[in-house]
């Protein structure tokens, strides 16, 4: 076990360094015993003046310990609230004391981090630009426990903390000083320590320099109690603002608005013990299971490399050549810039080239009305971006990526024709979301440096990139694609090739199912509403228009025309549609004028009026859950079919891609993770009794058979 360093001064005051096992302080069961043994000194203490709580890692402190956290299994929810309820008391000791408690913060203070700053008389921190204070439990299905909701509120109000607790908004010190939570900043590390004592001292004969607000006699929370009416007006409609946009699939978003009104309405102590409650209820729910094993565990460790193959050492692309500058390849060359990389941005014609480029500025322009990045900062990064028409200017280029028209042959005559430009061992890239990596290097003449790399548009904001190896791409090509995406800043998940890949096909049958319910007499309105009732962004027929339904016709027809199966098995229903819609009925999309949807100008979308007629039909008759059940479990079958296939390497790379680059209901945690939580006997149940119902394509995957017989997790 490590103690907290543990000194006291001349005047009296007892500083508290934390510094704990590990690169990080965490919120630990060594946290726990480590403040308890503090605790016992500061109580035998004589001439105690006031007390410093500071860290010696780089952080303050990084919140709680997850792998406690999702340790805890049904049935422990005793043992878990003793422990929420302990770290509680341990905080409220220091609220009790009869001396001032500063929190000396010389790093990101994130979740218990910033509980135990919240809980201190006085906080001071270095005024650095890249420190955060924030509570973002709600993200991985949780909520703050250590008292985090409980004392925002009541410093802050209701309607005030709520950003802060509901939304995960991270406060700069700027920020935190303008909201009142940091009462002071220091220019560097060594000012920290001296500032936080001296204010000790400048208070040691102020009483309440040692009371926090709520503990003083006739206390107020600022904006009222939770049955003012302007609370009771503005948590309704937050209650009904919150059940629009989650439709109550996110039990911690729904728990912490609880807490909060509770906060604002019960004394303080009572209400630390309700959201001690509110959290246990959170950590046994599968819910949070599931976002913690994927948003925290698999999302790290693909972030540190876990799809990167060993043995190379970490390269780093210095030029980068774009070739096509509309939307995906202007997105790219930003991002690139953005990390200080120098980047050709090239076209067939330099005004082309110019207008991607335009895009950058117009990006950069934004931040910095903002207040996000400077003058000097902008022109820096528009300076690292060349628009050219001239294949010359790719000359040196470690990296080139292609992000022209999904055409094969296309493809092939840049590839061959620009390649040479290329650095010795340089890398070749594809932007593509359906051709086959192995196809396309058939291009190159050497296929060992060639591989995939499907962005997600817009490319600024989306933040994952699918990593696509072809037969013949090396183990060394991957790991420098691998460092590139690390290198701006996105999450990068390795797939083997198949036409469609990962993401594409799995999100082709979400698209296919909602057809297919359309074409069977379901009303469109419904069939969409239902998809957002199970978590998706939008519904089928809505996400179709978006991402074009001429788009997907020229997939399907790409395929054929290169002799490739659909590995999604038969598509004559959804191509049936896309016939009647876009041949017969000039309907190809939201970019193409309409689709599924009217979007009138300034005005809400609306179903397109004559598709009723198109495939009304008066006998259908679906229940609701089946419905939704048809919508979530299909996708979920293809990417299970792709984790059995080898498509996919790795779950990790299955669950992540799923929600990040398809939009999968975030509760679930990714597809295959949803499985595994639900259930895999539940799920073959469930498959099975869909297929019988609706078809083969609800035919249970033999990977999870395999899994359930081997007592193993997907």
């Amino acid at each position: 076990m490590t103690d907290f360093n543990y000194q006291k001064d001349s005047d009296g005051i007892v500083t508290i360094t934390m510094d704990m096992d590990g690169p990080v302080n965490a919120m630990n069961s060594e946290y726990r015993n480590a403040m308890d043994v503090a605790i016992n000194r500061l109580k035998n203490e004589d001439g105690l003046t006031g007390v410093v709580i500071a860290s010696a890692k780089k952080v303050f402190l990084a919140g709680g310990d997850l792998n406690e956290i999702y340790s805890m299994q049904p049935g422990q929810e005793q043992d878990f609230f003793n422990i929420a309820q302990t770290i509680k008391s341990q905080l409220r000791f220091f609220e009790k004391l009869p001396v001032p408690v500063v929190a000396a913060i010389n790093g990101a203070a994130m979740g218990g981090g910033f509980e135990i700053c919240l809980a201190c008389n006085y906080r001071v921190a270095i005024n650095d630009p890249k420190l955060r204070m924030a509570l973002p439990e709600v993200t991985l299905g949780l909520l703050p426990g250590a008292g985090g909701i409980v004392r925002l509120v009541n410093m802050l109000g209701l309607q005030a903390a709520l950003p802060y607790l509901m939304e995960a908004k991270a406060l700069s010190t700027e920020k935190a000083i303008e909201a009142g939570i940091l009462q002071a900043t220091v220019d560097s590390p060594d000012e920290l320590l001296p500032h936080a004592k001296q204010w000790i001292l400048n208070n040691r004969n102020n009483p309440q320099a040692s009371i926090q607000a709520w503990d003083t006699k006739g206390f107020k929370i600022p904006g009222g109690k939770a049955d003012a009416p302007e609370n009771n007006l503005f948590t309704t409609f937050a209650a009904a603002q919150l059940f629009k946009k989650t439709r109550g699939l996110l039990p911690a978003q729904n728990e912490i608005l609880n807490v909060s009104v509770e906060a604002a309405r019960v004394g303080f102590d009572a209400a630390l013990v309700i959201e001690s409650r509110s959290l246990t209820r959170l950590v046994m729910s599968p819910e949070a299971k599931n976002m913690m094993s994927t948003f925290f565990f698999q999302l790290n460790k693909l972030n540190a490399g876990a799809s990167r193959p060993e043995g190379f050492d970490k390269s780093e692309v210095k030029k980068l050549g774009v070739i096509g500058a509309g939307m995906m390849g202007q997105g790219i060359a930003y991002s690139a810039a953005m990390a200080g990389i120098e980047v050709v941005l090239k076209d067939v014609s330099f005004e082309a080239a110019l207008k991607g480029k335009q895009y950058s500025e117009k990006v950069l322009a934004k931040q910095v009305d903002r207040g996000r990045l400077t003058e000097e900062s902008k022109a820096n990064v528009l300076a690292l971006i060349t628009a050219s028409n001239q294949d010359q200017d790719l000359n040196g280029c470690d990296l080139i990526v292609e992000a022209v028209f999904e055409d094969m042959a296309l493809k092939h005559k840049i590839s061959r024709s620009t390649e040479q430009y290329l650095q010795e061992e340089g890398v070749w890239a594809s932007n593509t979301s359906t051709l086959p990596i192995s196809m396309l290097a058939e291009g190159s003449q050497k296929p060992e440096n060639f591989i995939g790399l499907h962005f997600f548009s817009p490319v600024d904001k989306m933040p994952l990139v699918e990593i696509i190896c072809g037969d013949k791409t090396s183990d060394k090509t991957l790991a420098k694609a691998f460092d590139f995406v690390r290198k701006i800043k996105k999450t990068p998940i390795v797939v083997n090739d198949s036409p469609g890949f990962f993401t594409s096909r799995v999100i082709i049958t979400y698209l296919d199912e909602g057809i297919r319910l359309l074409t069977e007499g379901i009303n469109p309105v419904s069939v969409d509403n239902l998809g957002v009732a199970i978590g998706m962004p939008i519904g089928p027929l809505a996400i179709h228009d978006e991402t074009a339904l001429k788009l997907t016709q020229s997939i399907f027809n790409a395929w054929r025309d290169l002799g490739l199966e659909s590995p999604i098995g038969d598509t004559s229903i959804m191509e049936g549609v896309l016939t009647t819609m876009i041949d017969e009925n000039h309907r190809g999309g939201r970019q193409h004028g309409g689709g599924f949807y009217e979007y009138p100008q300034g005005e809400t979308k609306y179903i397109w009026p004559e598709l009723t007629t198109l495939y009304s039909n008066s006998d259908a008759e679906i229940v609701g859950e089946d419905i939704k059940d048809r919508l979530l479990f299909r996708p979920t079958i293809e990417a299970l079919k792709c984790l059995q296939s080898g498509v996919l390497r790795a779950s990790a790379d299955g669950n992540i891609g799923s929600v990040m680059g398809i939009g999968a209901p975030t509760w679930t945690g990714g597809y295959i993770q949803w499985v595994n939580n639900f259930g895999l006997q539940r799920f073959i149940d469930r498959c099975r009794a869909l297929e019988e119902k609706y078809g083969e394509r609800f035919a249970v995957p033999q990977v999870v058979v395999d899994a359930l017989e081997s007592n193993s997790r997907l």
